[in-house]
């Protein structure tokens, strides 16, 4: 299983931007979480998930803008899911916090950490993700903006006409922000995700 700790930094001076991140984290991957993302300090957030795919995608959400640090947590669950993710405990859990923790003290605001035999393979996810965030901090608003729209499922020549600009325009905003290799990155890194995860995807 797969825990996200996110916490906002600078809370104390910033207004409160959980709620909206909740809301994001919804509508991003609500249909793929274990249990609901749910505030569960003043200025923390956890998610729970079995799909690496959507535990990726929630870490990079919460750490898009630059107002969140976020751990990712991989092993156990224990007992049976609760009702509410503020009642679920267990080593992932615990990865998950020694994570947020680690996310802290780094200049990309993430870590990750396993427990047991999973530590040597999220050392692994951990060093891919910061890759992975570290060419994401080049990108520009036109990036971002056509990346969205990509995610939507558009096609670049439907995401042209959206854009109002030249498919030629769109392919090299495309190459210049490495778009076809930050997906396959993402890719490789949810597969090495999942075979971490994969002596730890149950609860009990």
């Amino acid at each position: 299983m797969f825990v996200v700790i996110a916490d906002q930094i600078g809370s104390r001076t910033d207004r409160d931007r959980v709620a909206d991140l909740l809301h994001r984290l919804d509508a991003r991957a609500g249909d793929r979480l274990a249990l609901p993302a749910e505030r569960t300090a003043g200025d923390e957030l956890q998610a729970l998930t079995a799909d690496p795919t959507a535990a990726l995608d929630i870490v990079l959400e919460c750490l898009r803008g630059g107002h969140f640090r976020a751990g990712l947590g991989i092993g156990h669950v224990a007992g049976a899911l609760p009702a509410s993710i503020r009642e679920a405990s267990g080593p992932a859990f615990i990865a998950g916090r020694r994570a947020v923790q680690k996310a802290a003290r780094t200049s990309i605001h993430f870590a990750a950490a396993g427990a047991d035999t999973a530590a040597d393979d999220a050392d692994d996810v951990d060093a891919l993700i910061a890759l992975l965030l570290t060419g994401r901090a080049r990108w520009s608003a036109q990036s971002w903006e056509l990346y969205d729209l990509l995610e939507q499922g558009l096609t670049q020549a439907a995401a042209a006409e959206r854009l109002g600009i030249t498919p030629q325009a769109v392919s090299k905003r495309a190459r210049a922000a490495a778009l076809a290799i930050d997906a396959e990155a993402r890719r490789a890194i949810a597969r090495l995700m999942d075979s971490a995860d994969a002596e730890h995807s149950t609860v009990g």
